[in-house]
């Protein structure tokens, strides 16, 4: 690719999109790949509303927000979802068995070579299937993404996988041992409760640096930040298995050990690339977790969002699934070779500030 990707001049220059059209072209080519790939698995496609009552409750994850106005005249807050999983799961207690969707997703907060505000998210759901069966989906994907790119490798600042061998599939207490010599699970209880002391004391023999009012969650995404993540996804694809119950308020307890949950994600050349649950469908459980990720928000930004009541209602009804989100711009850079992420966008968000 020539210079001008690295200039300053609009992505709309004729010059500077002659140099992007590769990778655009690509990107129609893999989005094109993965549709036949769920039609042929009796995927249906479905298409969500963008804004909703609630973005999503994650503590880390910031929402845009806007005003809805009735025919009346009355106000009511919306947000630009985060995530379309929340009317997904809406329709599989409708009873929708196996879905995908291309979702254009908001995230506040959020610009750089791998972030981009507004993206597209591929997830998909399989009802009355394991989180395993998306580990196989996931790696079939990267192979197709590469194959329809027409190349053999993934790559990312100079670093390449083989997307064709089989995933490496790791427990994050495996890799907090591994990486930083990390007891992960002797500072979790039986009932998912965590030790922020036990951790700190960790951290503090693995000469990881600990502040006086870091919370556990704080030092396990410091760990996660710091040590694991820019070890992963390296010769081959990684699949990060097993998360703490806290940090997967969305997923269900591992039947094998209460203190984990079934939530993977899948890494490639050092890039997250999909993040997958076994789907948690207890009301009262969802709604605890809900409102604990809401007071860490609280506590970290001074704000919180609404918790979606008809998601909780769904809950009660929706059957046993399991479902992914992949972040397609990414995938779509890996295989392609763009490197960033915007340069695999039609047409990026304007700049409107640093």
């Amino acid at each position: 690719m020539g210079s001008k990707l690295d200039t300053a001049s609009a992505w709309w220059t004729p010059d500077v999109h002659l140099d992007r059209r590769p990778f655009l072209l690509g990107r129609n080519a893999i989005q094109a790949a993965m549709r036949s790939f769920f039609a042929a698995r009796d995927f249906l496609e479905v298409d969500t509303a963008t804004l909703q009552i609630s973005p999503g409750n994650e503590a880390h994850l910031h929402a845009f927000a806007t005003t809805g106005i009735s025919t009346g005249g009355e106000r009511a807050p919306l947000y630009l979802h985060t995530s379309p999983e929340f009317a997904c799961k809406k329709l599989l207690a409708a009873g929708e068995k196996r879905i995908s969707c291309f979702a254009h997703v908001y995230r506040n907060r959020e610009r750089g070579p791998l972030h981009h505000p507004e993206f597209t998210m591929l997830e998909w759901y399989r009802v009355g299937e394991t989180y395993e069966t998306l580990m196989r989906d996931s790696a079939q994907l990267l192979g197709l993404a590469a194959e329809t790119a027409k190349t053999k490798t993934l790559t990312y600042r100079g670093r390449s996988i083989d997307p064709f061998l089989e995933p490496e599939r790791l427990s994050v207490a495996e890799a907090f041992n591994r990486f930083g010599n990390i007891d992960l699970l002797a500072t979790i209880a039986p009932d998912g409760e965590t030790d922020r002391d036990h951790l700190a004391a960790e951290l503090k023999q693995a000469s990881i640096r600990v502040a006086d009012d870091d919370s556990w969650a704080d030092m396990f995404s410091r760990v996660i930040v710091e040590r694991v993540e820019p070890k992963l996804g390296f010769e081959r694809a990684t699949i990060l298995d097993e998360y703490p119950t806290s940090e997967a308020a969305l997923a269900r307890r591992s039947p094998a050990d209460s203190r984990v949950a079934e939530r993977f994600e899948l890494y490639a050349c050092g890039v997250e690339l999909a993040n997958a649950f076994g789907e948690l469908t207890d009301a009262a459980e969802q709604r605890r977790r809900f409102e604990a990720e809401m007071l860490e928000k609280q506590r970290v930004y001074g704000e919180t969002y609404p918790i979606d009541e008809d998601l909780l209602a769904a809950l009660e009804i929706m059957p046993a699934a399991s479902g992914i989100a992949l972040g397609f711009d990414r995938l779509v850079m890996l295989a392609t070779g763009a490197p960033r992420i915007d340069l695999v966008m039609w047409a990026p968000v304007p700049d409107y500030g640093s």
